[in-house]
């Protein structure tokens, strides 16, 4: 039986897991390390969150909540279904979570971003409720 649950204490077992997934999301990202798996699961603003199933994570999504002056928001980031896991409705799983967990938080909005290229997430996105907006998306990237 597949169960979504927050991540509140790092393993090595979720951080090997895990580090199988993020290539799937993001090419260039850095595998984690335990240290940065501990930092994300005690911050504040973020809250980790695994589709399993018998100890075997088979997706996950991050859901950042933090005040601002207008208002308690809410941003979805690093949605991924292991590439062996997918059609299996584990991706509108973790939505649906993540929008109930926002909601509880007492967010006002939900906002996420996803290349048009990845035209099932889209689809996913919105049949869960999500609407696309006008705007533009800034990106600064710091000189490393």
């Amino acid at each position: 039986m597949i169960k979504i649950r927050e991540v509140t204490q790092a393993t090595e077992d979720d951080l090997d897991q895990l580090n199988i997934l993020i290539p799937q999301l993001s090419k260039s990202a850095n595998p984690l390390t335990f240290d940065e798996l501990e930092n994300i699961i005690h911050s504040s603003a973020t809250h980790l969150y695994f589709a399993e199933e018998d100890n075997n994570i088979l997706g996950m999504l991050s859901l950042v909540i933090f005040p601002i002056p207008t208002g308690l928001r809410s941003w979805v980031e690093d949605v991924v279904v292991d590439v062996q896991a997918r059609g299996k409705g584990l991706g509108k799983m973790l939505i649906h979570y993540a929008l109930s967990e926002a909601k509880k938080y007492g967010a006002l909005t939900v906002d996420l971003t996803s290349r048009p290229s990845r035209e099932t997430a889209n689809k996913l996105y919105q049949s869960a409720g999500f609407e696309a907006r006008t705007t533009n998306v800034y990106r600064y990237k710091h000189d490393v």
